[in-house]
């Protein structure tokens, strides 16, 4: 399956009106993407919100890539509870491996919901992934059914600037082969950076005080989770990087980003540039201010 240049660049192109979407989100591996799946929710004037994802992680916060994925997927239904959503047939459990360097497609609910979803769709209305953890969900989805590159557009939180010196970023080095399965696919991709591009979205635990914890149990939920971050609160920040991806699809304006050819994604985990590679939508820059104005205005509104 492969893409016209003509049909990439409309895919790739932010347009108007109300978006399709799905988001795919490791979501206890931080707190940043449960920051990014309430402003999605909140957002239903821009975003038909049809399913959330979860994605699997390993780090001290799981035995491995299945039990992060089930701690995510627990972590979704907590927030949704607060949010007085029903999850069925809305949340989905995620592979419980990495594609990994063999790139085996692995099996899961959220594989085949998401083909199915990305089936339904066109050129003229596709479906947005929002990938705010490792690609393993969707790198899985795009080998099992490559013919949904057409009507897809992956927006994925992942890697480093383009010219940083590595790529060891924990949502890409996790599954370095599914991320690579991501490049290589044609898949219409906008990827949106962490360190040099998106690394000064910050908050911090008294701006999580006055405009978050006190709206409902939501907003002290997620309070919580900011300040139970760190044990010693004076001059600290907290990233939360992940609402980037929402903020591109909500408004492109707030996340300015340019035409390049796609990396080619190497085993030391760095790029390799080839210009004659099919172009992506890379974002260079983050408007921290409007992004978490529209989430604070969305999350007291919502509370209110």
């Amino acid at each position: 399956m492969s893409l016209s240049d003509a049909d990439r660049l409309k895919l790739l192109t932010p347009r108007a009106g109300r978006l399709r979407a799905v988001l795919d989100t490791d979501t206890y591996n931080e707190i940043d993407d449960q920051y990014a799946l309430v402003q999605a929710v909140l957002s239903p004037e821009r975003l038909d919100l049809q399913a959330i994802y979860a994605a699997p992680f390993h780090n001290s916060r799981s035995d491995g890539p299945g039990h992060g994925m089930e701690l995510s997927y627990v972590e979704i239904l907590e927030l949704l509870q607060r949010l007085d959503i029903s999850p069925d047939g809305f949340v989905f459990r995620g592979v419980s491996d990495y594609v990994g360097p063999s790139k085996v497609a692995r099996p899961a609910a959220a594989v085949d919901d998401l083909i199915a979803r990305a089936r339904a769709g066109s050129i003229e209305d596709p479906l947005y992934v929002i990938a705010i953890g490792t690609i393993s969900n969707v790198a899985s989805a795009l080998l099992k059914a490559p013919d949904i590159i057409d009507r897809t557009v992956v927006v994925w939180l992942g890697g480093h600037a383009l010219d940083w010196p590595h790529q060891r970023e924990f949502n890409l080095k996790q599954d370095v082969g599914g991320a690579q399965v991501l490049f290589d696919s044609g898949a219409p991709l906008v990827l949106v950076p962490c360190m040099g591009v998106t690394s000064h979205l910050h908050s911090t635990v008294a701006e999580i005080e006055r405009y978050v914890e006190p709206c409902g149990d939501i907003g002290k939920f997620l309070a919580m989770r900011f300040k139970e971050y760190s044990d010693d609160h004076l001059g600290w920040s907290k990233e939360i990087w992940d609402m980037a991806a929402v903020a591109w699809l909500l408004d492109a304006d707030w996340t300015p980003s340019v035409l390049v050819p796609t990396p080619i994604l190497t085993t030391e985990i760095t790029y390799s540039t080839d210009r004659a590679r099919h172009p992506m939508r890379y974002v260079t820059h983050v408007r921290r201010d409007p992004i978490l104005r529209d989430f604070f205005l969305k999350l007291q509104a919502a509370t209110a």
